[in-house]
């Protein structure tokens, strides 16, 4: 009995180690793209005020993997909407949101939630994160009938961009069905969206057509983030169409932005064992949260810091955080 005891318990340890650190069956890979260079475009000024910001998730294999998502090829890009509030042109001073500005922010996701939150962990940190993304902004309105044309050639301007979020508030939409709409809400407070102030337009534009450079992100000197936007594993036609899968009542409209999705490298890093052990043991998201509050925080943003993400020829944008 003690044998077969102990044989039952070294098989469960087995089981269990090869769920945790299982590979993944499914691989991202970069989508097929055709790579711009600096000569093939022109850069412009152009005035920013957008009908909708769409934000793209998980459109890079190594962000992927240090946030411990699975790929589902068949899923396409996560689309979300960040609020106009928190575009912000040129960069400049970032001020963080205050503890009632983030109460008020969960609150309005589900009545009770952001004092909920106070009750349970007083003074929530904000976990306040970089995310270096190439973004565009359409030239025209987009029609359905158009996405539905395998001819169909986008007219896009490209820009840099950071999308500035707060993981404390992203990780309570863990579990949610409306997952997404806790993406958007954790990235629009006010300045949450520095922009470079120049777009970049092709002069052909050709399906599928992306300027190919180095997304980079430094936090007060250190390089953070470094990755070629050839990477990603959606093209832009891909993002428009999801988009309006995702959200059928609103049309894609002249000056409407998509910020394409950051490369590995931020400050929230969840191992996969630890997504696949809270997946096993069904945790909820304010036990997520719990974990990730006490883990280790010197990598998140805080007051005084200087964050600089650029891509190459694009340009860069520079915000200091207060």
């Amino acid at each position: 009995l003690l044998f077969d005891l102990v044989y039952l318990i070294a098989l469960g340890g087995l089981v269990l180690t090869w769920y945790l650190f299982r590979p993944l069956t499914r691989h991202p890979r970069p989508a097929d793209a055709i790579c711009l260079g600096e000569s093939e475009g022109d850069f412009k000024k152009i005035s920013l005020k957008p009908s909708h910001i769409f934000g793209v998730g998980l459109s890079y294999a190594q962000h992927i993997a240090e946030t411990a998502h699975e790929f589902d090829p068949h899923a396409g890009p996560a689309i979300f909407i960040k609020a106009n509030a928190a575009l912000a042109p040129g960069g400049g001073v970032v001020k963080l949101p205050s503890g009632q500005q983030v109460f008020a922010a969960a609150e309005s996701m589900s009545i009770g939630l952001g004092r909920g939150l106070r009750e349970k962990f007083g003074d929530l940190p904000l976990l306040a994160d970089y995310e270096a993304e190439l973004a565009y902004i359409l030239l025209t309105d987009i029609s359905d009938s158009q996405l539905a044309d395998p001819a169909f050639v986008p007219r896009l301007a490209f820009f840099i961009a950071n999308d500035l979020s707060s993981r404390a508030l992203q990780i309570l939409g863990e579990g949610m069905q409306n997952r997404l709409a806790y993406w958007g809400m954790s990235k629009s407070f006010s300045g949450f969206l520095p922009v470079t102030t120049r777009v970049w337009v092709p002069k052909r534009h050709r399906a599928n057509a992306i300027p190919c450079v180095a997304l980079q992100t430094h936090v007060n000197g250190e390089l953070r983030q470094n990755a070629s936007t050839a990477d990603m594993i959606y093209t832009p036609l891909d993002m428009l169409r999801a988009a309006r899968r995702t959200y059928p009542h609103l049309l894609l409209k002249k000056g409407d932005i998509f910020i394409t999705g950051t490369p590995g490298g931020i400050a929230l890093v969840t191992p996969r064992w630890k997504g696949r052990l809270a997946e096993l043991f069904r945790f909820n998201r304010f036990t997520k949260l719990k974990f990730v509050l006490q883990s280790d925080h010197r990598n998140f943003l805080k007051p005084g810091d200087t964050v600089t993400v650029s891509g190459g020829w694009l340009g860069e944008v520079q915000s200091q955080i207060r």
